[in-house]
């Protein structure tokens, strides 16, 4: 299926398995996705606060905790603003939670990376990730 038919982002971190997997289960299902390594190209904060929006997540609800300096800049304090988190991930690209998949049928944060299924017209019946878990669509 073209990419002008249906239409396929995925913000991936390619250091990340469940990023990993959710790019093989996409190619899977016969789309070529538009891949933006996320680290190299960094965001903005009007982008981020869409995809948030789109996504139906808050932006602390977007942010990763794990191997990143979320702590030590203080962002997973309760009191932490959205808007202090959102320049430390515009900062800090590595603070945004992956992948962030987004098609024609929405926007979601794939984790756990059998969550893009519903966003695809199409999806294998079953797909094994890296770690040999078999998923299905179903």
């Amino acid at each position: 299926m073209s990419n002008a038919d249906f239409p396929v982002v995925i913000f991936h971190n390619p250091a990340c398995g469940t990023s990993r997997n959710v790019v093989a289960m996409v190619e899977a299902a016969g789309y070529a996705p538009q891949v933006v390594e996320y680290l190299k190209a960094g965001w903005t904060r009007e982008q981020l606060r869409e995809l948030a929006g789109e996504a139906g997540l808050s932006l602390r609800a977007l942010m990763r905790e794990k191997g990143t300096p979320a702590a030590e800049l203080g962002l997973l304090d309760p009191a932490a603003t959205d808007e202090a988190i959102l320049d430390a991930m515009v900062e800090h690209p590595i603070l945004v939670n992956r992948p962030i998949v987004v098609t024609p049928k929405g926007v979601a944060l794939c984790r756990p990376s059998e969550a893009v299924f519903p966003l695809l017209e199409k999806a294998p019946d079953s797909f094994t990730k890296e770690d040999g878990e078999v998923v299905s669509r179903v």
